[in-house]
This record gives structure tokens, C-alpha cells and sequence, in this order.
């Protein structure tokens, strides 16, 4: 039945691709990815329903501590952006747009009356030297960052480069998150205490159960497919987040990382999928942005998984890791990889590579 039912969902979803940018499958292994894609889509609908009821999140008042996201200015990111300034946090958003950003959040948030204080600068995580420049602004600013959110991403859209020749979902959805955390971890340690890490969270997707790291064709310059990219761009957080807490762990750093799949939710982020010729199916079926950010706060704040870092966490559990990601050696040799391309020498220590 579920066979069936994977088989006519696949068919039904080629068909509407014809009026997205993401266009039919146009070869087996296209077709494929698609039907892994909607098998991984039903699973995920699945659960979203049986676990709804551990989906929580408390918020505690913690108005000493400092809180940087990237793309909260809409979607799941703009709902975290709420419940951290319901804890009474700094909250710097890296946004391409400063004041539609601000505009956005003041549309949920009384801003004015509000303890939380909003920050908003600008950052296009794509471009390195944007990295760089909102790196600098909050290490000159600020002693400390007590949290990070990698949340900024796309997905499934057409074949760009960005200026630093990388495929744009590799770099907005991974590899300026990489270099961003780099830049701000001597802040990140400066906040640690024992029994209070400071954190790292990185915002993934179940579909890095079907991504694999194509060392061969990272920028996808051979052959490329959106799905295939999307996949890659979220196993490759999974990957960072694995080797990152052991070299944390390795220094007795007080900072831990985890990386969460917020669910199947009703974003912009669908934009090119062929959910877009159905929106009732979304309002149906998905998770709302304000569930979605549910697991991403529970895993910056919740005192329940304090020193419980390089973990998967999805509808506020843990949930199942990729093969790779059990392999430190092949979490180790993405890393190093990473660095090779950014020119890093050595990780975590602030420094801008030449």
C-alpha cells in the first residue's frame, strides 16, 4: 500500500514540477531521488503527528545572554526570533535585509514592550566576505555569544554559483554557516561555564538520510539536480556538527553543537518544490512555522540536554543519524575538507583565512 502509494505521489509530483523552476525528472536516477524524497515527505508527515505531543518547548527568562541567527526574518527562523525575546535575550539577526527583518519581527513581537533586545545586521551567508564583515561587527561588539543558530537556507532552487564560485545551497545551507561558526567560536567559549555550554545549533532536514558528500562534483559543475544538492547541503551539517563536538570535547570546551530537523513545515522555503500547486495540502498536512521552531529552541535553551551535544535531535528527541555520520573518520575527513577549501588552518580560532 505505501509502495502504491509512493509510486502515484512521485507521478502526481513530476507532473506539477512542470510549473516549477525545479522542472520533470529527466532520468532514472532524477526519478529516484524524487520517490525518496516522498517516501522521507510521508515518513516525516508521520511523525510530525505521533511525536506532536513531546514538541514542546519552555522558555526561561535568561536576559543575560546573547543570541545570533542567521535568516530569521521569516518562516521558522522569525518564530525563534519570538521565543528568544520572550526570554528576555539579546537577539542579533544576520539578514540580508536589516529593516524588512525588523519589520517583520515588530509584526509578532511588541517590540516596545518587549525586555528582549533586537539587533538586526546585515549578512548574505553565501558570500564570505559578508561572513566576515557580520563576524568582525559582533566580535568587536560583543565578550561573548551565548548562542548560535544556523538557520538561514534554500532549497531545491536552479543552479547559481555565488561570488565565491560555490553551488548556492553547499554555501548558504553549509559552508558560510562552517566559516561563520569558525569566526565567532572564540565568543562561543568565552560564554561557556560548566553546566552552562554555550551552543551551537544547526538547522538540518531529514532528507540528509538520502544526501551524500560528492567530493568529486561538491559544486554540482558536472551534473546537477536541486534535490541532490539540498541532500548534500544538510548531510554536510550533519557531518560539521558530528566532528565539531568531538574537537569540543577534545579542549573540555563548555560549548556544545546539535543539529535539528524542525520537520516537514509550511515555509517559503517550498517555493520550488510542487508543493506550490497545492497549498491546502500544506496547510493540512504541515507543521506551522511556530511548531517548527519548537525543537530549535528546545535545543538552544532546555536544560534537559545540557552536555548532551553532536546530537540529531527532531520533534524535541533524538532521532536516527545517517550512516556516515556514525563513521568519525568520515565526519573527520569532511571537516578537514571544508577547511581545505576555506583555507583554515586552524578551526575555532576566530581568524579571517588569508
Amino acid at each position: 500500500m505505501l509502495l502504491w502509494l509512493l509510486i502515484i505521489l512521485t507521478l502526481l509530483c513530476s507532473f506539477i514540477f512542470t510549473k516549477t523552476t525545479k522542472g520533470i525528472p529527466k532520468s532514472w536516477f532524477e526519478w529516484k531521488t524524487e520517490f525518496r524524497y516522498q517516501y522521507l515527505g510521508i515518513v516525516g508527515l508521520i511523525h510530525d503527528a505521533q511525536y506532536a505531543s513531546r514538541d514542546r518547548v519552555a522558555l526561561y527568562k535568561q536576559p543575560d545572554r546573547i543570541a545570533v541567527i542567521t535568516g530569521g526574518n521569516r518562516g521558522i527562523g522569525l518564530r525563534i526570533v519570538e521565543k528568544l525575546l520572550a526570554c528576555d535575550m539579546t537577539v542579533i539577526m544576520g539578514v540580508r535585509d536589516p529593516r524588512s527583518a525588523e519589520d517583520a519581527v515588530g509584526g509578532i513581537v511588541d517590540l516596545s514592550q518587549t525586555k528582549g533586545k533586537l539587533i538586526c545586521e546585515q549578512l548574505d551567508v553565501g558570500d564570505m566576505k559578508s561572513v566576515r564583515a557580520f563576524a568582525q561587527k559582533i566580535s568587536q561588539t560583543y565578550a561573548k555569544v551565548d548562542l548560535l543558530i544556523n538557520n538561514a537556507g534554500i532549497m531545491f532552487a536552479p543552479f547559481k554559483l555565488t561570488a565565491d564560485g560555490y553551488e548556492s545551497h553547499f554555501a548558504i545551507n553549509y559552508l558560510g554557516h562552517f566559516m561563520l561558526t569558525h569566526l565567532l567560536l572564540p565568543k562561543l567559549r568565552a560564554a561557556g561555564k560548566p553546566g552552562r555550554n554555550a551552543r551551537i545549533v544547526n538547522v538540518s532536514s531529514c532528507v540528509n538520510l538520502i544526501g551524500r558528500i560528492n567530493y568529486k562534483d561538491l559544486n554540482g559543475l558536472k551534473y546537477y539536480y536541486p534535490g541532490t544538492a539540498y541532500s548534500q547541503s544538510k548531510l554536510a551539517q550533519i557531518l560539521f556538527t558530528r566532528h565539531l563536538q568531538t574537537l569540543l570535547d577534545a579542549e573540555k570546551a563548555n560549548v556544545q553543537v546539535n543539529v535539528v530537523h524542525p520537520g516537514i513545515v509550511d515555509t517559503d522555503l517550498f517555493e520550488h518544490s510542487a508543493t506550490t500547486a497545492v497549498p491546502f495540502f500544506k496547510k493540512l498536512f504541515f507543521k506551522t512555522p511556530e511548531r517548527g521552531s519548537r525543537t530549535v529552541v528546545f535545543a538552544a535553551i532546555d536544560p534537559s540536554i545540557e552536555g548532551q551535544g553532536g546530537t540529531y535531535l527532531s520533534n524535541g528527541g533524538k532521532g536516527p543519524f545517517h550512516a556516515d555520520a556514525k563513521q568519525p573518520a568520515k565526519c573527520e575527513k569532511f571537516f578537514e575538507h571544508s577547511c581545505a577549501l576555506l583555507k583554515i588552518k586552524q578551526y575555532g580560532n576566530g581568524e579571517y583565512p588569508l
